[in-house]
């Protein structure tokens, strides 16, 4: 029995394809297409933005609206906007949950003090269970085997 490969990328072939490996499957596969919109099905298929998809169909002969370009595009810089919205609202909330004294704030009091891991106290824990090794330039982190529940 011949040695198979164990080929760990679940990804289908179709979709890792470079631009040029693209072009060369586009043409049949375009051929074979039977959907209303050749672009979002490119798109879909190849695994590719909507803009790449237009560009690449046009370089094989295929034509599109200007105007169905320029709504593309549009959107396209509406998700961009909005992903970079959701970005910052993540990094704004990580910074909530410390502060230049606190790792970790897990609440607060009635007061409005804030309690929760020091940035100290953080640090004494991870000298505690951690031994920091540097080999060949690496730095590899050992955990003691104090803290290990069996």
């Amino acid at each position: 029995m011949a040695n198979k490969k164990n080929n760990k990328n679940n990804t289908p072939r179709r979709k890792r394809y470079t631009r040029s490996g693209r072009l060369q499957n586009a043409k049949k596969w375009a051929e074979q297409y039977n959907g209303k919109n050749l672009a979002k099905g490119y798109s879909k298929w190849f695994g590719v933005d909507l803009l790449c998809a237009i560009t690449e169909l046009e370089m094989l002969g295929y034509q599109f609206k200007q105007s169905y370009k320029e709504q593309v595009k549009h959107s396209c810089k509406a998700k961009q906007k909005q992903t970079d919205k959701r970005k910052l609202e993540n990094a704004q909330m990580e910074e909530d949950f410390s502060d230049e004294m606190f790792y970790f704030i897990a609440g607060y009091t009635e007061g409005g003090a804030p309690f929760g891991i020091t940035w100290g106290e953080m640090e004494e824990e991870s000298d505690e269970n951690f031994n920091l090794k540097s080999t060949n330039s690496k730095f590899v982190f050992h955990r003691s085997d104090d803290d290990l529940p069996f």
